[in-house]
């Protein structure tokens, strides 16, 4: 399996400067990623930068789920929905290591008028469970054969059998259905593998500053550089950015697509309406939760939030607020407020501001096309804009559909080669997954023999698939990197050092933000195990002893920026 390590970088990025690309994808979040692995796959040589490390915008902040969209039917947006479940039921395919069945409860009240957003509120709620069921039912048979298993209903006995944190009064009824799970910044990393393992070439930490365009006005390039700092601390951004050439260029840049798009100096075909999300963090305790996620069925709004188990974590989630301007995405008092008063409102035991381990936020990219005489409603569908000059901008959509997004920029452009690639990742098994169920049994039986626990080993096989096996290689060279970094998660210090030879781990946010989720599922945000982290990572990447200090004060801040209003129970930094 390749392996994407600091010389890959500085490889890939000398290869970009000196031959000309195919196809140049700018943003390395789960749509960039999928991009560059299709057209690898349709035979185009075609390279990705970032700006700042891979997934770290939109990519690592959602409700880690792979699912059709429960709540756009009464949205009557059947054709994402569709679309979703055709894409859900692709992902439990190609990368079952790291997309896995999710049951949800769904709860039906007395009081209940707009479960999942029914625009329309029957008198005294009467017919409310027949409606849900039919529109289950018509969820079920969107997904077709995709589909993981049919709904069921269940006694209010039953719900509370299985969701116990739920309050029993007023209950009449509820349902179980299937969608599924995946840690979202591992499978874009597992894409991006996928992608160099075709011949992607592929580098975080670099910025498109502007295109380069021909006489004509047609853009076949851009000038691009480094944003990295190096061992001696001066700015790379300093030395001479390097031009990269390419016959298509692909805006993949999310809720910054059309300020991608201005750096082509016109006027941008896409109008990019941000809504942020909120999620809040506890542990499962706090709901007795197991295996199966909680759908509570209504707010104010008419939106639902979810109870989601994540390791031992169970992850609420989540606020929808139109963004005004796009900025450092943060939990805000009133988001907090907001998701701790409707979460109240339907669990036996209440929580407080003190449950919560961690807050974190992202940014949607909803969007409607800027020169259409009627502009579309906001919708998490996606569209594939070309301008005059020839830049191809791909925005819009969700997590789930990312394939179908990349699928149809690859689409425009073989229609522009007047080519027939046919669609290759349709059922292409993404890194990792090859073989994951036959070995996955002597890799749980090897980690046993290694003194790993049963939580490590199945974290360790869900999270990197068949590439786990390197780590314990690590573990058995080096008995320590088997040690816990933190006491009741399943991440080892074998992670840190595998991070930053084959995952492109560059920085201490990387690996405590993205390579693992320490930073949002612990309470001190990963600062108290930073100075560990960084010194498996100097030993690694060569840092000096300067270095390593100003990575951890840079993480710091990260840290007590992020924590927002609950800044203070960060004991590393209060």
């Amino acid at each position: 399996m390749i392996q994407l390590s600091q010389t890959s970088r500085a490889a890939a990025l000398a290869q970009m400067a000196t031959t000309p690309l195919d196809v140049l994808v700018i943003g390395g979040g789960i749509t960039g990623a999928g991009v560059a692995l299709d057209a690898v796959a349709r035979g185009y040589r075609a390279g990705l930068i970032e700006r700042h490390d891979f997934a770290s915008g939109t990519s690592s902040r959602s409700t880690k789920l792979v699912h059709g969209g429960i709540r756009y039917l009464p949205q009557f947006d059947v054709p994402l929905v569709r679309e979703a479940l055709i894409e859900r039921g692709r992902l439990l395919r190609n990368a079952p290591h790291l997309v896995q069945p999710l049951s949800f409860i769904l709860p039906l009240y007395a009081s209940s008028r707009h479960p999942v957003g029914l625009p329309i509120a029957p008198p005294l709620g009467i017919g409310l469970g027949l409606i849900l069921g039919t529109g289950l039912t018509m969820y079920d048979g969107l997904a077709g054969q995709e589909n993981i298993a049919p709904h069921h209903r269940l006694t209010s006995e039953e719900v509370i059998q299985r969701a116990p944190c739920l309050r029993p009064d007023g209950l009449k009824t509820g349902f179980a259905y299937f969608d599924a799970q995946t840690d979202d910044t591992r499978l874009t990393l597992a894409v991006l593998l996928s992608a160099a393992e075709r011949g992607a070439l592929l580098a975080n930490y670099c910025e498109a500053l502007a295109f380069i365009k021909d006489p004509e006005g047609a853009i076949v390039g851009v000038e691009a550089r480094s944003t990295l700092c190096n061992d001696a601390g001066a700015e790379e951004a300093t030395t001479q950015p390097i031009t990269i050439r390419a016959k298509y260029i692909v805006n993949a840049t999310g809720v910054w697509a059309e300020e991608t798009e201005r750096l082509a100096g016109d006027m941008p075909n896409l109008d990019i309406a941000p809504s942020k999300g909120t999620h809040l963090v506890f542990a499962k305790e706090a709901f007795d939760l197991g295996d199966e996620a909680i759908v509570l069925p209504e707010t104010e709004d008419q939106r639902i939030i979810f109870i989601v188990p994540w390791l031992s974590r169970a992850l609420v989630g989540t606020t929808d607020e139109a963004a005004e301007r796009i900025e450092n995405p943060v939990a805000t008092e009133q988001e907090i407020d907001y998701l701790l008063e409707h979460l109240n409102r339907f669990i036996r035991k209440p929580v407080t501001r003190d449950d919560i381990l961690a807050t974190y936020a992202g940014y949607r990219p909803l969007l409607k096309l800027r020169r259409s005489r009627t502009p579309a409603r906001l919708s998490r569908t996606h569209t594939v804009v070309e301008g005059d000059d020839g830049l191809i901008s791909i925005s819009g959509g969700k997590l789930t559909t990312y394939r179908r997004m990349a699928q149809d920029v690859l689409d425009r452009i073989d229609e522009r080669e007047g080519r027939h690639s046919g669609h290759p990742t349709t059922r292409m098994a993404l890194a990792g997954s090859v073989n994951w169920f036959d070995t996955r049994a002597a890799f749980l039986r090897r980690a046993r023999s290694l003194a790993l626990t049963p939580a490590i080993a199945e974290h360790l096989s869900a999270a990197y698939g068949t590439a786990a096996s390197a780590i314990l290689d690590l573990v058995d060279a080096q008995a320590e990197l088997g040690s816990r970094l933190v006491d009741d998660l399943p991440y080892i210090a074998a992670e840190v050092v595998y991070a930053c030879r084959a995952e492109l781990a560059l920085t201490l946010e990387d690996v405590l933000a993205r390579r693992t989720h320490i930073a949002i599922e612990e309470r001190s945000r990963g600062t108290t195990i930073a100075p560990h982290v960084a010194t498996l990572m100097a030993q690694e990447l060569g840092w000096p002893e300067a270095e390593q200090q100003r990575q951890l004060a840079e993480y710091n801040a990260f840290a007590l920026e992020q924590a927002g209003p609950l800044q203070q129970a960060i004991p590393a930094l209060s």
